[in-house]
């Protein structure tokens, strides 16, 4: 089993993955193909993703039962720890350029 997880990429890519997996939300496909596909669909995506980011997650033998990569600019962080798979959310940071609101003292 396959899952592929894109962000902010150009609608033509989402719609070129779908004749191999299904998307049951926009931006996640899930199928079940060779590691030879999963291989060419994953440098497909990194071709054509623009600014977006990747996830893939796909089925191997190991104490997780699934293996992880990713590329590109995504809202999820994945770390291992140990030899597991962990995700997290990366920290929003502030706008810069922008001014912290003051009080002002009006002048007699």
């Amino acid at each position: 089993m396959v899952v592929m997880i894109l962000e902010k990429v150009p609608t033509s890519l989402r719609g070129e993955l779908t004749r191999w997996l299904i998307e049951p939300r926009p931006g996640v496909f899930v199928g079940h193909v060779t590691a030879m596909v999963r291989d060419r669909l994953w440098e497909k995506c990194i071709k054509q993703r623009g600014e977006g980011g990747l996830i893939q997650i796909w089925s191997t033998n190991t104490e997780q039962r699934f293996d992880i990569r990713t590329w590109g600019n995504t809202d999820r962080q994945i770390v291992e720890l140990e030899g597991l798979w962990l995700v997290r959310k990366k920290k929003k940071t502030k706008k810069s350029g922008t001014k912290a609101k003051t009080k002002s003292n009006p002048q007699p």
